[in-house]
């Protein structure tokens, strides 16, 4: 029996920095965006680079074992040398591989991840065998059997799947947290909030949250500071309208703005834990993550939980690598006693 079954992507990630990349913002007057650029044409020189292992389904699983949960994880690889590599990375860890899937037709994940001197970055991805997984090929005895099923974004063919493992983890009493994906919210809110009502703990980033929910966060006016508060109104209507069960703590995280989450009866804030930012890939698969590891082991408290899963978020993105620099609930904690005065808020 597990404490956790992780499902998700696993990839070969390529990290690739390059002190020429430039940022470039384009403004509307409804909105802003900003891109990576480099001169067309040219050859650029590459400043640092490094291979590591990733995916949802991946990183996931590392950081629940490195937190003391017994983990197991489904994901799909090819039988390649990126394949090689995947397996290779979990010689030190305490992850069960027995239910992965291997195609030898199929080729493993592979990511080029182009990483800005801001220390946000731009992925280039081939979802390979990550975006074939088939429901014949999942071992569903071994979800029956867990405590927990924690479910990184399926993407393409793979999102088929998603139905029949929420529902009948469901009927088999195993907790969800559902970390929702592209191809999820793509199909629409309607088809969302049947895979939403299965889960206990639902995370999404504020993009992501916003094509669910199909509510746009309203700049500031010359007449209305939105800043002021410490959950934009906007994202607390994102937060009331994707809580649809009783049962259910949803989340939100903004990239450098913190996160937010809501129980039904308070709205809660956390800022980010400050440190070094080489890399903000693993960011958010840390963070939700340890989310889930530690409501479970503070007894649902959300507050404690969200600063816990900041404070990991924050060593994860400190170092190359999505599961690099990750940290065991003791030092997490001994990171929070160094810091007293970092914590969260609740909000009206």
């Amino acid at each position: 029996m597990f404490d956790v079954i992780t499902i998700g992507s696993a990839t070969m990630d390529v990290f690739v920095e390059c002190e020429d990349a430039n940022i470039v913002s384009v403004s509307t007057k409804d909105k802003k965006s900003e891109f990576m650029s480099y001169r067309y044409g040219a050859k650029v020189e590459i400043s640092d680079f490094a291979s590591r292992v990733g995916g949802g389904g991946v990183n996931t699983a590392v950081n629940f074992a490195n937190l003391g949960f017994k983990t197991s994880a489904i994901f799909k690889i090819g039988d390649d040398i990126y394949s090689e590599g995947i397996i290779k990375s979990f010689e030190n860890t305490k992850v069960d591989l027995s239910n992965k899937i291997q195609d030898p037709k199929d080729s493993t994940g592979f990511s080029i991840i182009l990483v800005s001197f801001q220390g946000d970055r731009t992925v280039l991805a081939h979802r390979g065998a990550n975006a074939h997984i088939r429901k014949s090929e999942i071992n569903f005895d071994a979800i029956k059997n867990s405590k927990l099923l924690y479910i990184a974004p399926l993407n393409g063919e793979s999102n088929r799947v998603l139905d029949d493992i929420v529902h009948f983890a469901k009927e088999n009493d195993v907790y969800v947290c559902f970390n929702a994906g592209s191809t999820s919210i793509k199909k629409g809110f309607n088809y969302l909030k049947g895979i939403l009502e299965t889960a206990q703990i639902v995370v999404m980033n504020k993009e992501e949250a916003s094509l669910a929910t199909k509510i746009e966060v309203r700049p500031d006016t010359r007449d209305t500071k939105y800043s002021e508060e410490d959950i934009h109104p906007d994202v607390k209507e994102m937060l009331k309208k994707l809580k649809v069960t009783e049962y259910q703590i949803i989340v939100i995280t903004d990239g450098g703005n913190g996160a937010y989450a809501y129980n039904g009866k308070e709205f809660y804030y956390c800022p980010v834990f400050d440190g070094p930012v080489v890399s903000t890939l693993g960011a958010g698969d840390a963070f939700a993550s340890t989310l889930c590891g530690a409501l479970a082991t503070t007894d649902l408290n959300i507050g404690k939980s969200l600063m816990m899963a900041s404070v990991n978020s924050a060593g994860v993105v400190s170092e190359f690598g999505a599961t690099q620099g990750l940290l065991t609930f003791e030092e997490i904690e001994q990171k929070l006693s160094e810091r007293p005065e970092y914590t969260y808020k609740i909000v009206g």
